[in-house]
């Protein structure tokens, strides 16, 4: 195939992702524990529908913010994902590598478990589990986590430390949350439980007024950054000598990552498998290593994929919504598997 040819043909696979992107959101839209019919659906969005029915609340309420949140934290972790990798020249690596969810994970320990074990709160714990609380110390613990390895970043110039670096700090973030854990109540632990099950379902409008504007910035500064990535593919040293800043690259790549990481992780809980397994994905079906079309494949792919797994979730049959981690790992698991493999046999090979 000519390469006007392959152009085109990878042109026509990300309008098919789109067309996908599409349906599945009329599917989230549509189904759950209460069906409503696609005509219903489409009058819904475009304004109609009598006020204060029970579908109209249901879909602008519930499914609406839903679906929205699970196409913007799929593209956000996705993109992060592909960022990590080839950062890091490293297939198993994640947006959540350098230990940010885990510093959003202990932000919410300490309100779901310390403070509640203390009783500092006025308000029940199921309360507490919906309140902005959870949110504001699940984003100042992924900021802080953040914050410390761009600190790092700028006095480390050895990504394979770095990478130590953050997975130090995920045992050190782990390790407080156990103890947490080890004083706390069942109730609590329950609640701190569910929330580490990921879902879509927790963030409402006002939510979505600042995670929107953020992902968007996010997914904003990655096409920015697509140049840069197609030089560290090259390697340190020659992109350094074709005129790129490899330090400041890899400062501004770890901020729009830990920016994407933070928000998400803090709204929807910490996400695994879509960041890891979607770049994978993306560079089998296009099979090049240009970040010029894997950007915006990995985005749609991520949001298709996170779209497919809440639709799994909500599912009729199951009495209540799936924690979306459950759906992710089965899509996803077997992904990782394939690449170790994949790369033990090119090992064997070599």
């Amino acid at each position: 195939m000519n390469r006007v040819g392959l152009i085109s043909a990878r042109s026509w696979i990300l309008l098919l992702f789109t067309a996908g992107i599409v349906v599945l959101f009329f599917l989230n839209m549509a189904f759950g524990s209460v069906h409503i019919p696609f005509h219903q659906v489409l009058r819904v969005l475009l304004g109609g529908g009598q006020e204060g029915s029970t579908w109209r609340i249901i879909l602008v309420k519930s499914r609406l913010p839903q679906a929205l949140t699970a196409i913007l934290a799929g593209g956000g972790l996705a993109v992060g994902g592909l960022m990590m990798q080839t950062l890091f020249r490293n297939p198993l690596a994640g947006p959540s590598i350098l230990g940010i969810s885990s510093g959003a994970s202990l932000g919410v320990a300490l309100i779901m478990m310390f403070i509640g074990q203390l009783h500092l709160a006025a308000i029940t714990q199921a309360e507490l589990f919906g309140n902005m609380a959870t949110i504001i110390m699940a984003i100042a613990g992924a900021v802080a986590t953040l914050f410390l390895i761009l600190f790092f970043a700028r006095k480390i110039k050895d990504n394979a430390m770095l990478l130590i670096l953050g997975i130090m700090i995920s045992y050190i973030t782990s390790a407080l949350v156990d103890i947490l854990k080890y004083y706390s109540t069942s109730e609590h632990l329950h609640s701190y439980a569910m929330w580490g099950l990921g879902s879509f379902s927790n963030v409402a409008w006002p939510q979505l007024e600042l995670l929107i504007p953020v992902i968007l910035m996010g997914l904003g500064l990655s096409f920015l950054l697509i140049k840069p990535l197609n030089l560290l593919l090259l390697g340190e040293n020659y992109a350094a000598n074709l005129g790129l800043n490899v330090q400041h690259t890899r400062f501004f790549i770890i901020m729009t990552t830990g920016l994407l990481t933070a928000v998400i992780t803090a709204f929807c809980g910490p996400i695994v498998f879509l960041g890891l397994a979607v770049p994978h994905i993306t560079k089998m079906i296009f099979k090049t290593s240009n970040h010029q079309l894997l950007i915006p494949g990995v985005i749609l792919i991520g949001m298709l994929l996170a779209l497919a797994c809440n639709f799994i979730a909500r599912l009729p049959g199951f009495e209540s919504a799936l924690p979306i981690n459950v759906v992710t790992s089965i899509f996803g698991a077997p992904i990782v598997i394939s690449v170790i493999l994949k790369q033990r046999r090119l090992k064997l090979n070599v």
